[in-house]
């Protein structure tokens, strides 16, 4: 699919993009002085007196605007831990209760990215009964899907199914590059079968790497997810969890996946290791045949060329041929004994 959208300004108050859901029209974009005078007039705790009471906002900033932080404090009511992971440095995903709110730190690879190792970002959100709201510093490829979706006409009944779309999205992603992995990985096991290994090594350990690096960063969401489904807040629904158990079985299966194609990868680089040992056993072995069959050659070589007297056959006309047959005779039964058929 194709992002609409491929630029990433912000308002003087941080704000990339706002929109307000309701159940009976598509969403509608809003600025950072309307989301706030919807939190303000008390519409995220009992509906407010104009908009209906399933209506609710999404405001998405830019961590890159320092205004960003300054506006959420001055107009938006939100837990500290939700500011606390904002200033936390890329660790595992989260999602836990904060004063009634969820506090959910996810990652995903950059909008841009070729999914190298270091090309993961944080998105930080925070949702409620009637606002939901997401920070982050560099734009996430998950987040412009759930955008682009927005943009379309899709609709969404609560901050919770937002929130799972936006999991499942962050799941497609993952599936993405591991789609693009194992066609990767299956070229270079076809080289390894056709004995062609040069430079899958280096590309091997880089894509296990990659691998490895956005398993760590998501395989907790699952287990996350989870657990707060065994014990959800009295104000998600019965759908919600329905839909939010949904994305935790889908994430699972994709980081199920992405573990599996692991441990493909590393069997590979075993048999590559193994490969490579045996050419260069090989190569070694060849080098030792030739240095013994030198052997002879070079030991009677050394001996006749010394300036003495008393040298063997040095007043005989048959001294040469006689020395050059001894040479070639000695050479045949070392090759003999180097190459002769061996036991198990």
């Amino acid at each position: 699919m194709r992002i609409v959208d491929s630029t990433y300004g912000s308002n003087e108050d941080g704000l990339i993009w706002g929109y307000r859901f309701s159940p009976e029209r598509a969403a509608e974009p809003i600025g950072s002085d309307e989301g706030a005078a919807f939190v303000q007039a008390g519409a995220i705790a009992d509906g407010g007196a104009e908009q209906g009471p399933q209506d609710f906002v999404w405001l998405h900033f830019s961590l890159a605007n320092q205004g960003a932080e300054r506006f959420m404090r001055r107009h938006l009511a939100l837990p500290d831990g939700f500011y606390d992971a904002l200033r936390s440095e890329v660790g595992s995903t989260r999602l836990e209760l904060d004063d009634g709110a969820l506090v959910a730190v996810v990652h995903d690879v950059l909008f841009d990215s070729t999914f190298d190792a270091s090309d993961v970002g944080t998105t930080t959100l925070c949702i409620a009964p009637r606002l939901v709201v997401s920070a982050r510093l560099r734009p996430l490829r998950s987040v412009d899907r759930l955008r682009a979706d927005i943009r379309a006409g899709q609709r969404f009944r609560s901050p919770v199914e937002l929130l799972g779309h936006l999991l499942r999205d962050q799941a497609n992603v993952l599936g993405d590059i591991l789609r693009k992995s194992t066609a990767q990985v299956d070229q270079i096991e076809d080289r390894l079968l056709a004995q062609r290994v040069a430079g899958d090594r280096k590309a091997l350990g880089a894509l296990r790497r990659t691998l490895v690096r956005l398993q760590r960063l998501l395989a907790p969401e699952p287990t996350a997810l989870f657990r707060l489904l065994n014990r959800p807040p009295a104000w998600i629904s019965r759908e919600d969890v329905v839909d939010l158990r949904q994305a935790a079985e889908e994430f699972s299966t994709a980081i199920g996946d992405s573990a599996a194609l692991v441990e493909r990868v590393k069997l590979i680089q075993e048999e590559l290791a193994a490969l490579v040992n045996e050419q260069t056993s090989r190569t070694l072995f060849v080098l030792t045949v030739v240095t013994v069959l030198a052997l002879p050659v070079n030991l009677v070589a050394g001996l006749f060329g010394m300036n003495v007297g008393g040298v063997p056959l040095g007043s005989s006309h048959h001294g040469f041929a006689l020395v050059v047959m001894a040479l070639v005779v000695l050479t045949a039964v070392l090759a003999w004994f180097s190459f002769r058929p061996r036991g198990d």
